[in-house]
């Protein structure tokens, strides 16, 4: 049988009072919205539909990189059937299962959603509601059973005061047989505190109809979890990082302080690797085994070997730094930076488009950019490529075994040869070739008693 998602994604999200669509607020690092298409796409959907509205260009923008998603727009938002009922036409002539979800409800797992599937079509059900049993049910609409089955859902706004005392609540997530859906939805009144086309109503129609209306209550209430409000955005994040931390250290990763260590939901971090305090991992972030990420250390989308170590205070963004190499502190990996196997670099040392070559280093206060440095090269401090002449980036080529002494200025394009010494305080303007010694400086003065002599004049 044939499934469809719907993804209702359609709201303002007044309480983030954010310009911002309120699914594109991240999660660990990622859009709330792209949790629930990942989960979506587990159940491999025949059709995917979102329904925007708030901010729906930028929203179409940001999810335009995946594919097989159709858009219809909600508006004006008049409430949850409202925003299915715009769907009608695009999945008309469809059949099968609607699996309805909420753009804002992050962490429900690929196997409940298998689960809701199975029980809806086992049973057969019109519908099917996702239910959990809370301790604080404030905020969200109220399973309403007479005797073990469900009869209704009221929204806490609607509720008597002893259906709020009710703990079983509606997570939003449903799913529908397609055939007499958009019949049932256009049955929904305003009748109710916000005047708006409320989709649990749904429960009630099909009720007094004589179809069956299924419930699957999961489990773990953290897995419904919607997000509302800024607060709520942080509560959400925190859930899914320590997830993502008790994952790590039951694989063999040492997370020194899980409550400061922040690790997206997409890095990978091999076995006997040692996170201190207060470090970052986002992004396609990989670490390999045997590493040691000290404090203060953020990395993003980069790539890293096995034995590595990242002193304190370093942002390392897009680069990849190979086995055994050692990096930090305070030093500053960009886009394309590219370490071999035992290459240092130190404090203050800012790499761009370079590759750092096996066992060189680069220990203080230099800016590498747009280079190739060979093998066993030493980059003297204070040493820059200028590699920018207003108008286009140059190359710099060092290659195996040179010697770059301190303060060096490399002018691009240019080449230092095999085995060359560049002298220290040089200005590089021409390629030096292997072997020789370059140095720009005139030859020192000394002249003797001037300090005496101007101290007299003082």
């Amino acid at each position: 049988m044939d499934v469809h998602i719907v993804v209702l994604a359609a709201g303002k999200g007044t309480r983030m009072k954010s310009a911002r669509p309120k699914v594109l607020h991240r999660v660990a690092g990622s859009p709330m919205i792209d949790a629930v298409l990942r989960t979506a796409a587990s159940i491999a959907p025949r059709t995917t539909t979102i329904v925007i509205g708030h901010e729906a260009e930028s929203l179409k923008a940001a999810l335009s990189g995946q594919s097989g998603l159709a858009f219809v727009v909600q508006e004006p938002q008049l409430g949850t059937a409202h925003a299915l009922l715009t769907t009608e036409t695009a999945l008309r002539g469809q059949t099968g299962t609607l699996i309805l979800l909420s753009g804002d409800v992050p962490m429900l797992s690929a196997q409940t959603l298998t689960n809701l599937v199975d029980r809806h079509i086992s049973a057969r059900a019109a519908a099917t509601v996702v239910t959990a049993v809370v301790e604080r049910p404030h905020g969200y609409g109220r399973i309403v059973r007479s005797g073990e089955r469900i009869a209704r859902i009221v929204e806490e706004r609607d509720a008597s005061s002893a259906e709020r005392e009710i703990r079983e609540i509606n997570s939003g997530i449903y799913a529908f047989a397609l055939d007499g859906l958009f019949d049932a939805v256009h049955a929904v009144a305003v009748e109710n505190a916000q005047r708006e086309y409320y989709l649990p109503d749904l429960v009630a129609i099909y009720r007094q109809r004589g179809l069956g209306v299924e419930t699957l209550t999961v489990s773990n209430a953290e897995e419904i979890l919607g997000i509302n409000s800024r607060a709520e955005l942080a509560e959400v994040s925190r859930i899914v990082r320590q997830r993502k931390n008790d994952e790590l250290m039951a694989a063999g990763v040492t997370i020194e302080d899980p409550a400061t260590t922040y690790v997206d939901d997409d890095v990978q971090v091999g076995a006997d690797t040692i996170i201190r305090p207060g470090v970052s991992l986002e992004g396609k972030t990989t670490i390999g085994s045997g590493c040691e990420i000290h404090s203060g250390v953020r990395i993003i989308d980069s790539r890293i070997g096995d034995r590595v170590t990242v002193l304190n205070h370093c942002v390392i963004t897009g680069a990849t730094i190979e086995h055994d190499a050692r990096v930090g502190p305070f030093a500053h990996l960009r886009p394309e930076a590219h370490l071999r196997e035992r290459a240092r670099v130190g404090n203050f040392v800012e790499l761009k488009k370079t590759v750092l070559g096996a066992g060189s280093k680069s220990m203080h206060l230099a800016y590498l950019g747009d280079a190739t440095i060979g093998a066993n090269v030493n980059i003297g401090a204070g040493t820059i490529t200028c590699n920018y002449d207003g108008v286009k980036k140059h190359q710099t080529v060092i290659e195996d075994g040179a010697f770059i002494g301190s303060d060096t200025q490399l002018i691009a394009p240019v080449t230092v040869g095999k085995g060359a010494y560049v002298g220290s305080g040089t200005t590089i303007r021409e390629n030096v070739p292997p072997g020789a010694l370059a140095v720009s400086a005139g030859q020192q003065r000394n002249i003797e008693g001037w300090v005496e002599g101007k101290r007299k004049k003082t």
